[in-house]
């Protein structure tokens, strides 16, 4: 028993090898990762005295075991064996197949990435490129909202700057899980904007299958009161309006909601407008071309970033503007069937973009842009900086009428003025003679673009060219000064 063994060098140090893989993995691992639970659980605990809604458990449950709730759910497997059936393969391939939607779907929470990380760069992005701001009176309405309520933010799409300007507005009352798509589903985005939340989604190539695994998901988030994030309009505006909502995932909630249970759902419609578009240039021409499919330039992005950089190295206040973000009136849920309990997820979904319509802020450029339409512009000719400033005090007017929400600068038209015929200079869209505003030649669509927010806001014809569903719904109470400057 204690006489001596030669063994090879080799042999020695593969067996000295495994015999620390097996410490680590027995004794070391489990103790380490209890040592870091307890810590999480101590950050989150701290973090949810802060939040206005608190962080849920299904959002810290292990990625592992949320793939296997969702993938073994009862209403899963009853599409498994359908799919099965219907393509007439064995009924172990199907869920395998299912396994894989579930994988492909389930994000992976972590606060240190969204809290740490993510928050951080949302800020110093948005302060980066815009002033932003928010109507902080409408904030207040979200604190009326009943705590076991599942809260669901449907918002129009500008930029893909929304989901970092909405995820920073919101820092302080909540987490928001995204509906993403195909784009953020490649390295190293796919692990950062999964660390934060957000469940990716496929517009294309989904089969009933999939559909099946995806609606169950978003259900069972929704019921364990995750608050959510989506955009209705399934992609970026082309035409600088607020379009119509794509009703998959609202007929997703919709279809399994009770309202004799006692967690109702509150959507809460959040509207953004810019002065400056980063991606407008593609978003027009995509608009002319009708061909959605477009990438925008990695050359053009760093172009932006290294503008705005150089502006901050040269002690300059230039921006791309303004960014602001109003809240239309939430809508419950429970309440909206029972006083239409003939309606269907069509009349809803018209409702809630209604109300995005209403809440669409108006900002210097857009409101500049709308005036130069009304006075012609794009037919030719030139226009006084008189003519701009009596035409947008008319508009202002009109939208004041209608309780648009309008933010100018120090609340006045003059100011307003001044910088938006500076912003559009330095972008290309117009040039100055002394007192007088020329079109710049080819920026006809680019000029109506942003002038489309404004008119959709006063429900006047939109300019040629852009046909998108136009505007209506309900109107947002605000006042005509800019509010104060959103800190989180």
């Amino acid at each position: 028993m204690f006489q001596r063994v030669d063994l090879p060098l080799w042999l020695l140090i593969l067996i000295l090898l495994f015999a620390a893989v097996a410490f680590l993995s027995h004794f070391l691992f489990p103790s380490v990762r209890w040592f870091l639970r307890r810590r999480m659980e101590r950050a989150v605990e701290e973090l949810n005295k802060r939040l206005e809604r608190p962080i849920r458990p299904f959002n810290l449950t292990r990625r592992h075991d949320q793939v296997i709730r969702l993938a073994y759910d009862p209403q899963v497997m009853q599409a498994v064996s359908d799919y099965a059936r219907d393509q007439g393969i064995p009924l172990s391939v199907a869920h395998e197949k299912a396994r894989l939607y579930a994988r492909e779907i389930v994000p992976g929470f972590s606060t240190a990435t969204y809290f740490g990380f993510a928050i951080r760069v949302a800020r110093g992005l948005s302060r980066l490129f815009y002033k932003v701001h928010l109507n902080r009176g409408t904030v207040r309405t979200l604190r009326d909202i009943h705590p076991d309520s599942a809260v669901i933010f449907v918002m129009n799409h500008r930029s893909n700057m929304d989901y970092v300007l909405v995820t920073w507005l919101a820092a302080r009352r909540s987490t928001l899980s995204y509906a993403v798509g195909e784009w953020a589903r490649v390295w190293p985005l796919k692990g950062l904007i999964r660390g934060m939340g957000a469940y990716f989604i496929r517009r294309r190539y989904s089969t009933d299958l999939y559909r099946a695994v995806l609606a169950r998901y978003v259900q069972m988030s929704v019921q364990e009161g995750v608050t959510q994030a989506m955009f209705p309009e399934g992609g970026l505006s082309l035409t600088g309006t607020v379009g119509s909502a794509r009703r998959g995932l609202l007929t997703y909630i919709v279809r399994d909601f009770d309202p004799s249970k006692e967690k109702d759902v509150v959507f809460v419609p959040v509207a953004l407008n810019y002065d400056r578009v980063l991606e407008d240039a593609v978003l027009v021409k995509a608009g002319e071309t009708g061909d959605r499919r477009f990438r925008l330039r990695i050359f053009e992005a760093l172009g932006w970033l290294i503008w705005i950089l150089w502006q901050k190295l040269l002690r300059r206040t230039s921006t791309y503007g303004h960014a602001a973000v109003s809240f239309g009136e939430p809508l419950s849920l429970r309440g909206y069937l029972h006083d239409h309990p003939e309606s269907g997820t069509d009349t809803l979904a018209d409702e809630l973009m209604g109300r995005i319509r209403g809440a669409v802020p108006l900002l210097p450029v857009p409101l500049a842009a709308a005036a130069l339409v009304r006075l012609g512009m794009p037919g030719g000719g030139a226009v006084s900086r008189g003519d701009l400033a009596a035409q947008m005090r008319v508009l202002v007017d009109e939208a004041a009428a209608l309780g648009a929400q309008m933010h100018l600068i120090d609340g006045e038209i003059e100011p307003s003025v001044d910088f938006a015929v500076e912003a559009m200079a330095r972008h290309g869209l117009i040039r100055r003679d002394d007192m007088t505003i020329h079109l710049q030649s080819g920026e006809e669509a680019t000029l109506a673009y942003y002038a489309a927010s404004v008119l959709q806001r006063l429900e006047e014809p939109m300019p040629a060219g852009l046909s998108e569903q136009g505007a209506g719904g309900a109107t947002l109470r605000a006042t005509r000064v800019i509010p104060e400057v959103a800190e989180t």
